[in-house]
């Protein structure tokens, strides 16, 4: 038997500032890129686009409305053991992951607004938006008395170098994912007013606007870079990063599922709903999208996700290391065989219904 070992939730009365996150595969990571080719990028073909979309991001919608309200003025005591350690687990996440993208969107504008301006103050007005998010969410984490060092986490992460058209194909994910989260669990809460346990959840309507319009921004990149969608090299990229991006959401929604169970959420249904949306979405931008209604399709990502699982609980557990290593490599072994299996299947063509309502 391999007995799991609890991580104890912040209590009542501690107050505690964390300067480093547990450092595992579904971390949010920290990047950097090659700068001067982002200051090079031809932007010719989206050019009209972007404009439009500066002038969007400047008229700045949502500048009042990171503003906590009346709602917060109470003590959150009363969620506490496995639940108080999900949802604190999901904001220390969400923070990381909103300060990622500020920390990248701010060098990127640092870097190339004297050699693209346009470009550079689009990147300088996301970073705000990215920062906004962080700020909100670490004060939320106050409310249970812990937060992130956000400016020692800056100095002590390792930062992990993707190319920029990696960075533009991940970034264009991640945003809309982001959407479909944020929409998908607020008209959920409309319906379900009783599960919203936390006013967090009030503000993710006008949030996942941001995220929206940053996609939108992504989406244009890469538009305006044929490479990324004319070439078979670009449908190859386009096919792995759709498939990197949802195993990884399907692998922390598994997770997580404690949260979306106080939420009155399905973890598996959420996650395959949240799939469908953005794979749907991404065919307005990438050359090619998954076909998710194969029928090894979801049966395969929910399988590496209980093999996550069962990952975890081994490398939380008391065995001795050479035993978690043992016992963590055909578990490895498997999601790997499973996220290949998926990126076999043969995907849909986007190209062929460019222009037409879906």
């Amino acid at each position: 038997m391999v007995t799991a070992l609890p991580k104890p939730a912040p209590q009542p009365g501690d107050n505690s500032i964390k300067a480093a996150i547990e450092e595992n595969l579904l971390s949010p990571r920290f990047y950097t890129t090659d700068f001067d080719r982002a200051a090079t990028m031809d932007l010719s073909l989206e050019a009209e686009g972007l404009q439009t979309m500066l002038e969007e991001m400047r008229a700045d919608y949502n500048r009042h409305h990171f503003s906590r309200d009346d709602s917060f003025q109470q003590t959150w005591d009363h969620i506490q053991g496995d639940e108080r350690q999900a949802f604190i687990d999901y904001l220390e996440r969400s923070c990381v992951s909103e300060f990622s993208g500020f920390l990248l969107f701010k060098e990127l504008s640092r870097r190339i607004k004297d050699r693209s301006p346009v470009l550079g103050e689009i990147f300088s007005l996301m970073a705000r938006d990215e920062a906004r998010h962080a700020g909100f969410l670490n004060k939320c984490m106050q409310d249970f008395h812990i937060s992130l060092d956000l400016a020692k986490l800056t100095k002590t992460r390792e930062y992990t170098f993707f190319p920029v058209e990696w960075i533009v194909y991940a970034v264009y994910l991640s945003e809309k994912i982001g959407y479909w989260r944020y929409i998908l669990i607020y008209r959920h809460l409309e319906q379900h007013p009783e599960h919203s346990f936390y006013p967090l959840f009030n503000y993710f309507e006008s949030w996942c606007q941001d995220e929206n319009r940053h996609g939108d921004i992504f989406k244009a990149l890469v538009r305006s870079q044929p490479g990324m969608w004319q070439t078979w090299q670009g449908r190859l990229w386009s096919r792995f990063f759709l498939l990197s991006v949802f195993a990884t959401h399907s692998l922390t929604v598994h997770e997580r599922a404690k949260f979306y169970e106080m939420l009155g959420l399905d973890a598996t249904q959420f996650d395959a709903e949240v799939v469908r949306k953005t794979n749907d979405t991404a065919a307005r931008a990438f050359p090619v999208y998954l076909n998710v209604d194969h029928p090894e399709f979801f049966p395969r990502l929910e399988r590496a996700a209980a093999r996550n699982l069962k990952i975890k609980q081994l490398m939380e557990s008391s065995a001795p290391a050479w035993v978690k290593k043992l016992r963590r490599l055909p578990l490895v072994l498997g999601i790997v065989g499973d996220l290949l299996r998926l990126y076999l299947i043969k995907p849909l063509n986007a190209e062929a219904l460019r222009g037409t309502i879906r």
